[in-house]
């Protein structure tokens, strides 16, 4: 792994830590929710793509299945939050990372239908970021500076946690 790359990680998860901290303390209580939800969520996925032993453990396993299922009841109520509040942006953006989660969840979890399905899980996943991509850009067209920027900090985080699950099935398959 290059050196810039080694610095982009920890950078990526500071900014978006400040990012989830600012939504809590000055969003509304569903931002707030929905930031840290996702925080988590993506901590977990960090770990599980680069310590799969240490997951595996029972104890530990069943430790972040209990946080996985937390966070993400707390993101299905913020995006059921947003719909309420009439935040269509939100929600759509609340639902397109649903669905990454999905896609990723089934690439953790059921590698041989992930290798199975690789070009439509792969035209799938496109489509997921560039529609991701849309709902930032139109937000900085918005003038929602903190909301693009914190969604495009999104995408490059997962990109890169989707790119560490890709080069270790790689290697698993050599």
């Amino acid at each position: 792994m290059t050196d810039w790359l080694r610095l982009l990680r920890p950078a990526l998860f500071a900014l978006l830590a400040v990012n989830a901290a600012v939504y809590a303390a000055s969003g509304r209580f569903s931002e707030g929710l929905d930031a840290l939800a996702w925080y988590l969520l993506l901590v977990l996925f960090e770990l599980e793509a680069r310590c799969p032993n240490w997951t595996r453990r029972p104890r530990i396993a069943g430790m972040l299945g209990l946080l996985r299922t937390l966070a993400a009841i707390a993101v299905v109520a913020a995006a059921a939050a947003y719909l309420q509040e009439h935040e269509w942006l939100d929600a759509t953006n609340a639902l397109l990372w649903i669905s990454v989660v999905l896609v990723l969840e089934l690439g953790v979890r059921m590698p041989a239908t992930m290798v199975r399905h690789r070009r439509t899980l792969t035209l799938g996943s496109s489509l997921l970021y560039a529609a991701l991509a849309a709902v930032a850009l139109t937000w900085l067209l918005r003038g929602e500076w903190l909301d693009g920027y914190d969604a495009l900090l999104w995408i490059a985080a997962f990109a890169l946690i989707e790119l560490d699950l890709f080069r270790r099935k790689a290697v698993d398959n050599l």
